[in-house]
This record gives structure tokens, sequence and C-alpha cells, in this order.
């Protein structure tokens, strides 16, 4: 049960579940959801952190005035 697959893939879960007939493979199908949502939110948090940098990068190119075209003379 260690495959992973990008967000909720509900009709796997579900093979999981009907699969899980005693108590280690449910617990071992509890532990991959586990697993598989913390990763879920690690992404969500590391997309945020791109999306922060380079707001601060676009930020920084563009200077305090916000145009570009200042430094270019025109």
């Amino acid at each position: 049960m260690s495959e992973q697959e990008v967000g909720y893939d509900y009709d796997r879960y579900r093979k999981l579940l009907a699969e899980a007939t005693d108590d280690a493979k449910r617990l071992e199908l509890i532990d991959l959801m586990i697993k598989e949502g913390a990763r879920d939110r690690l992404e969500a948090q590391r997309t945020s952190d791109r999306v922060a940098m380079t707001a601060v990068t676009v930020a920084k190119i563009l200077g305090p005035g916000g145009r570009r075209d200042q430094f270019r003379g025109d």
C-alpha cells in the first residue's frame, strides 16, 4: 500500500478499504492516508512559499516605484 498518487483518489481508497479485512491492513490504510494527507499539505505549503518568493523577487526587480521603464531611461 505504499503507492502514492497526487490528490485524493476516492476509488483507490474505497478499494483499499474493501481489501482491509483485518486490523493490520486497516492500520496500514490509516497510516497511508495520514502520510498522503501530510504530503499534500507540505506540497501546498511549498507552493505558497514559491509564490511568495516570486512576489518578493518581482517587487525587488520593479523597485519602489513599481515601474521597470524608469531604469531604461524611457
